[in-house]
């Protein structure tokens, strides 16, 4: 590859570990790192906040073209100036957003938001759709995964952390619909790129993950040439 902008998209169904490995990976690169899922929560957030009917496209479709979102290291999040970093993280949110992301209007208005971003700088961006819809000629492309025990598994531990009340079998439900609505909805649904790497996380640390990632990246920029960050 040549001295450039480089696009590092990592795709997965939820718990797999696209935040976790993505903000590291862009901290190692020296990398913007932009939380895809952390853009359908702040329009989620946004909507909740204003009463606003997860039904009504319209309305939705207006407060994600308004929205100024900004992502900045170590991955806070600015709505309209305001930091909703630890508010988009909650499971109420959370089921929100995966109503609000399944709006081919929103899509479409953060898709636009993502590729100006991705325009600036190298980035690492993590999402649903990266490598095939948001950057389908995105340099490297990975897949994460991960079996549903142990993804509702690490949705738990991140819940109890952060001091929110929830159960096993209510998250392994949570997650088997969200699959569900990202799999089957008509714009974008989640797949694995057919150029992308796939890379099962279920019996992986984060730092085997990180370095397995980091062999690919070395491999496919092994020219030695200087990117442009």
């Amino acid at each position: 590859m040549s001295s450039r902008k480089i696009i590092l998209a990592i795709d997965g169904p939820a718990g797999a570990g696209k935040s976790t490995i993505a903000r590291r990976l862009a901290q190692r690169l020296g990398f913007l790192y932009i939380d895809t899922g952390a853009m359908y929560r702040a329009v989620a957030l946004w909507a909740m906040r204003t009463n606003t009917d997860l039904a009504d496209s319209h309305r939705l479709e207006q407060l994600a073209l308004a929205a100024v979102i900004e992502l900045s290291p170590p991955g806070s999040v600015l709505l309209n100036g305001e930091d909703i970093t630890a508010l988009i993280r909650t499971q109420e949110v959370s089921g929100a957003a995966s109503k609000v992301s399944a709006v081919p209007a929103v899509r479409r208005a953060l898709v636009q938001k993502q590729r100006e971003m991705g325009a600036r700088q190298s980035v690492v961006m993590e999402g649903r759709d990266i490598g095939t819809n948001v950057f389908p000629d995105a340099d490297i492309k990975i897949y994460l995964d991960a079996s549903l025990d142990v993804r509702a598994a690490r949705r738990l531990h991140d819940l109890e952390a952060s001091g929110d009340q929830a159960n096993i079998d209510g998250i392994v439900r949570e997650i088997r619909e969200r699959d569900q609505r990202d799999s089957t909805r008509g714009e974008a649904p989640l797949r694995q790129a057919v150029d992308a790497f796939l890379v099962d996380t279920s019996h992986m640390t984060i730092e085997q993950v990180e370095q397995a990632i980091l062999k690919i990246y070395r491999d496919r920029t092994s020219n030695g040439k200087e990117l442009e960050h």
